[in-house]
């Protein structure tokens, strides 16, 4: 209960600045954490049908399973090029890796927009200093202290964002590894029949 009177006497104390940056912070915190959950939903279930498309195609089935990506871009059986399954492949990959540049994005914007909370909030202040105040320690400290909550929320904005943004990487490139190696069976079983 003490932590949240905290929390509103520092809102009610803070200027138009250190609300619209916190707002913002806020914002990008709760598109980065919903960005997070729909991809990683997304492309969980991406790989696990190309895993089980893969391993269908390995146990000789020579026509690529409907589940797979790849499969809307094969019109005949047996007629399979390497350039279609390429341009199949990067269109799947796109539409997989929607969303990862936003987190790229935040992860590198929210500690300036964290840093000009703190910087206005800190011009502010000595302003008001300058202004007759007696300027002693213990009148700057809890002003300085103050100030640089922005930084600290953008800083605590841009973590998980860059954390979530180089796992998703990670997981869609675990999903063009699953569509390579479909492709380089489907290619291989094609040249065997030619």
């Amino acid at each position: 209960m003490k932590s949240l009177d905290s929390l509103f006497n520092y809102l009610a104390d803070s200027g138009v600045v250190t609300h619209l940056v916190l707002g913002w912070l806020s914002i990008y915190f709760i598109t980065t954490v919903w960005v997070f959950i729909y991809r990683y939903l997304t492309l969980s279930n991406y790989i696990t049908r190309e895993k089980n498309s893969l391993e269908i195609l390995f146990m000789g089935q020579s026509n690529l399973p409907r589940i797979s990506m790849l499969s809307s871009c094969i019109k005949k059986k047996g007629k399979v090029s390497r350039e279609i399954l390429e341009v199949c492949k990067h269109k799947a990959l796109r539409e997989a890796t929607i969303g990862l540049t936003i987190l790229s994005i935040i992860a590198s914007t929210a500690p300036f927009i964290g840093l000009f909370g703190t910087v206005v909030e800190i011009l502010e202040a000595f302003s008001k200093l300058g202004g007759g105040a007696r300027a002693s320690l213990d009148v700057i400290a809890p002003v300085i202290s103050k100030a640089l909550v922005a930084t600290a929320a953008g800083i605590l904005t841009a973590i998980p964002a860059y954390s979530f943004h180089l796992f998703l990487k990670r997981k869609a490139f675990e999903l063009s590894s699953y569509l390579q190696m479909q492709m380089e069976l489907l290619l291989s079983d094609s040249s065997l029949e030619e």
